[in-house]
């Protein structure tokens, strides 16, 4: 194409008579309806692919369903940022960098300010930036569902393939499997990830 007078021509037999071309047509976005995207499931988690690295610069995005008794373990990330969204159920969640990182039970963790974990109900927000450390839990007897964002993809795609994989058998979690997958995807796990 060249430019003449301010408009775009088209060259070679594109053109017609001089003609200005016709604009691009607009680019499409992604409709994702409820109960569609690509599902990982295990009796540990499931979790449906909503928008990935194929069509955003920005986040993966993803449904996941949290069953009772699992808890993701506290960890940390150096370069991704997060954001939960809680739909239905409950979590227990975490999202400071405690006053001591114990190993044990994050549930007990307070920040040098005064935060505690909370209990998420629907509509909670968490926001969870590069450095700092974050966990959720479901305590309660039902399951709960939030919508995940995570900055950049496609890491996080790549890290629930595998770690659905592990924990596919139904058995107690392989920690050693675990820790080799968070450390490849910038994961520092401080506490263990458990579920029934």
């Amino acid at each position: 194409m060249t430019t003449t007078e301010g408009l775009a021509v088209p060259e070679g037999p594109a053109a017609r008579d001089g003609a200005p071309a016709q604009a691009d047509p607009p680019a499409e976005g992604l409709l994702v309806p409820p109960g569609h995207g690509r599902v990982v499931e295990t009796p540990a988690q499931r979790v449906t692919f909503k928008v990935t690295g194929t069509h955003s610069r920005t986040a993966s995005t993803f449904e996941v369903e949290v069953p009772p008794g699992f808890d993701v373990g506290a960890h940390v990330h150096t370069r991704s940022e997060e954001l939960f969204y809680v739909l239905e159920g409950e979590l227990d969640v975490l999202a400071f960098e405690p006053r001591i990182r114990t190993p044990d039970n994050w549930q007990r963790w307070e920040s040098s300010s005064g935060s505690r974990v909370v209990r998420a109900t629907p509509g909670t927000v968490i926001v969870v930036p590069p450095g700092c450390p974050h966990a959720f839990a479901n305590p309660t007897d039902t399951p709960a569902r939030m919508f995940f964002q995570a900055s950049p993809p496609p890491d996080h795609e790549r890290y629930f393939e595998e770690l659905l994989e592990i924990l596919g058998d139904g058995g107690p979690p392989d920690r050693e499997a675990i820790e080799r997958l968070r450390r490849r995807y910038d994961i520092e796990q401080l506490t263990p990830l458990r579920h029934r």
